[in-house]
Parts: C-alpha cells; structure tokens; sequence
C-alpha cells in the first residue's frame, strides 16, 4: 500500500500525540514540521527525528512533498492553516476545536468540498474504547430512548497558561478547551441530534490562580507567557430537536476536592457512567442493578490519538467514511458559540 506522506503545521504540546501515532503506523511516513517558533521547532525536529523542517505553513505547502497535514497550532489559527492546505491540496485533520467561530468553520468545510479533500475534525473522544462500549450497548438498545446527558470535566488548578489563557488565540478557556470534548462525545453518542437552544453561564473568578504552589493540571509548552482573559468556570444546558438535553460543567480553576471527568447518560431503559469505569445501570427481575464491565479505565487517553490518527489514515488512503467529518465540526462549533453568546447576554440562544 502506498504510503501516506504527512506534514505537522504546529509543534507545541498536543504535536506528540500525533507525532507519535503516525510514526507508529506502518503506512505513514512523517515527512517535514512547521512551526513559527524556531527553538520549539528545532527541539521538535531532533527529537523525532524530522529534519525537514519550515518556519512558515506557505513554505511547508509549497516545497514539501506531502499529501496530508496535521493541524496542531492554537485555536485562532485553526481556520486560516487548513484552509491553506485544502486549497494546496492536501487532505487536512485539525485539532479540536474545529474553529473558534461558526464563520470559520463554515469557510473550512466550503474549502474542503471545493477542493475534494478530506476535513477531519479532531474529536479524539469518539476513538475510545469507552466510546466504542457505549454505542454497542446503543445499537443492541440497552438504554433505550436516550433522553439527557450530564458531564462534568473540572480541573481545580488545571489553567494551562500560555495561550489557552490568551482569548486572542484560543478562543475562550475551559468550554473550548476541555468542554468541546465532552459535548461532541455525548452528542456522539446521541446520534448527532440537532441543537434547537442552549443556556449558558461562564465565571472569571479565579483566573490561573498565580499565588499557588501546588502542581498544575496541565501545563503549556510556553508556560512562561502568563495572560489570562478566558473564563475559569463554564455550564451549559443544551437542548436538542428531539428532546434530548445536555448539562456541562466545566472548569481550568475551580474550588472543587478532586479534579473530575464523569460522563452519565439516562435512558428509559438504562444508563451508564464514566468515572472513571464505565458502569451500566438498569432494572433485572424487578431489582435495580448496576453492571461493572471488566474493561481498562474508560477514560484513558491512551491509544486513543492511534485510533484516531490510523481512521485519518484509512479515510485518505482507502476511501473509508470519516467519522469525524467537518459538518459535525460545525454544528459542535455552533453549540460551543451560542453558550459563550448566552453567558454575555444572559438568555437563551435558540439555533
């Protein structure tokens, strides 16, 4: 099989998961970087081995002989760098968030129609082994009607720092950043019902918490550049065409005990959560029962950019649908812009 030559455009923090998945896969040759940050890009380029390296995406696009790139630069930059490399030519998977407005996302998907490339939305989620559990569970309609969702993804001292903190180029904080995963999974897993309302709220209470010793959630590659505009405290209850409601929490800085990732999803038949094992709830003989499924811990980060890289990869090479694809990109990119239009206005958004 002829192999899929990939660029990288971006080599901060979230580049090794995709550096390192595609350098495990056998049909994948990892070609050329790109990145505007020259001490990053050299650190990056010696540590795998990548030699061919470029300072701009133009230069990329135009010498480097590759059929496919990667998309790995901060969110603000997401529409601009795929768009250029759909128009190039190239077959395009982009980080989640899709885009940071409903504009961009829409101009991505005319650039990858027009073109006949592939747009592939990184929503990482949906390559779980959790996530593969649940929709077989669907599919045999163990949980019957799925009629409301709840998720909750808090960090206590988890503010990245770097430009997460920075809404210039990301967009927002912890609903962009952590929450984007969360609602694309549930709505996943509901089977892509249309959104038809949100309410939302956001906090800027407690920023990035600069006076703390203890350890941070997670940390940037540029840790040191400290601006912090973006809400600290996301919630968000989403309404769909069929009834069906979400509820999100979602935090970078938080007065909560524990850092939580907890998924529940309810049913006229049963329900289940992620916590981090997935258990099945329901009703056998007349008893409530819960079901522990003997499986690794569902929510795990571990194989799933593998999963999701080698999908991009028979997708280009094999013509298989993608299940990521850029109009479901944009329909998560409108949730996530009507929340942040509800928390300033104060009232609901309808779609």
């Amino acid at each position: 099989m002829k192999k899929l030559r990939v660029g990288i455009i971006g080599v901060g923090s979230i580049s090794h998961e995709h550096i390192q998945a595609y350098q495990k896969h056998p049909n994948v040759e990892l070609v050329a970087f790109c990145d505007i940050n020259d001490e990053q890009l050299a650190k990056m380029s010696a540590l795998y081995g990548v030699t061919e390296t470029y300072a701009t995406k133009e230069e990329m696009l135009t010498n480097a002989a590759i059929d496919a790139v990667s998309i790995c630069v901060w969110n603000s930059m997401h529409a601009e760098c795929a768009i250029a490399a759909l128009n190039a030519g190239k077959h395009v998977l982009c980080e989640k968030p899709m885009a940071t407005t409903v504009e961009e996302a829409k101009a991505m998907e005319v650039a990858a129609e027009k073109n006949n490339k592939l747009l592939m939305i990184g929503f990482v989620r949906r390559f779980g082994n959790d996530t593969n559990i649940l929709m077989e569970f669907k599919e045999n309609d163990f949980f019957g009607e799925l009629y409301y969702g709840k998720a909750t993804y808090l960090r206590r001292h988890g503010n990245p720092e770097g430009w997460f903190g920075d809404k210039s180029r990301s967009g927002g904080g912890p609903l962009i950043d952590l929450g984007v995963h969360v609602i694309d999974l549930l709505t996943y897993v509901l089977g892509q019902p249309k959104p038809v309302s949100v309410y939302g709220v956001t906090f800027q209470k407690l920023f990035n918490r600069p006076d703390v010793k203890d350890k941070q959630g997670y940390i940037s590659s540029t840790p040191g550049e400290i601006i912090c505009d973006v809400e600290d405290l996301a919630s968000a209850m989403i309404r769909f065409e069929n009834g069906a409601v979400l509820s999100i929490e979602t935090s970078f800085s938080l007065n909560v005990k524990d850092d939580e990732q907890k998924i529940e999803l309810f049913g006229t038949k049963g329900g289940a959560s992620l916590n981090p094992s997935l258990e099945l709830h329901t009703e056998m003989n007349g008893y409530m029962s819960d079901i522990q499924l003997k499986m690794p811990t569902a929510l795990s980060m571990d194989g799933l950019f593998f999963n999701e890289i080698s999908h991009f990869v028979e997708c280009v090479l094999e013509d298989k649908p993608c299940l990521s694809p850029a109009s479901e990109g944009v329909m998560i990119t409108e949730i996530i812009e009507a929340i942040y239009k509800s928390a300033e206005t104060g009232h609901e958004v309808i779609l």
